[in-house]
């Protein structure tokens, strides 16, 4: 397959400030009528370009990397969530606090996503769409939690994070 040419355009950027624990999308003004409707989800799906990791030659990029929440195991980063690959394009699922239509502003709970990182596209969580209720996991993430509602008790339990750091 002959390598092709895509170009993306971000619709925004993230504001996130981890010390006051504020989490916030900024969408750019042609691109706020988009957010009409998304106030009465409760969650969004967060897509941006992890621009800090961006390596458009591909050169320094491991494709195989040490798990940091399972040391020792290895996986392509097909098989993991890694932000740094071929295309550097992060997913965030999280719980949406307000949104301001008319400013163009998305608050969330959290979101992975270092401060000035553009935004490529914002989607509601829609269990219909969204959920699976058999999903297994690896072995390397036995005794992680079931979901996000429980993850952040679990990372907050220094013994957790030690035993997967």
């Amino acid at each position: 397959m002959a390598e092709q040419t895509i170009k993306l355009v971000p619709i925004g950027r993230v504001v996130s400030d981890e010390t006051q624990g504020q989490y916030r999308l900024i969408v750019d003004d042609r691109y706020r009528p988009a957010l009409q409707g998304l106030g009465s989800c409760t969650h969004a799906i967060v897509l941006w370009w992890a621009d800090q990791l961006d390596d458009p030659s591909g050169e320094a990029m491991d494709l195989v990397v040490e798990l940091p929440y399972a040391p020792g195991v290895k996986t392509g980063v097909f098989a993991n969530r890694s932000q740094a690959r071929p295309n550097p394009i992060g997913l965030t699922t999280s719980y949406i606090l307000a949104v301001d239509e008319e400013a163009g502003v998305v608050d969330l709970a959290w979101i992975d996503a270092f401060d000035g990182t553009p935004i490529l596209d914002i989607k509601p969580y829609l269990p219909m769409s969204d959920r699976i209720m058999d999903a297994d996991y690896p072995e390397w993430l036995e005794g992680f939690p079931d979901s996000m509602e429980e993850s952040a008790a679990f990372f907050s339990d220094p013994e957790n994070v030690a035993k997967f750091s």
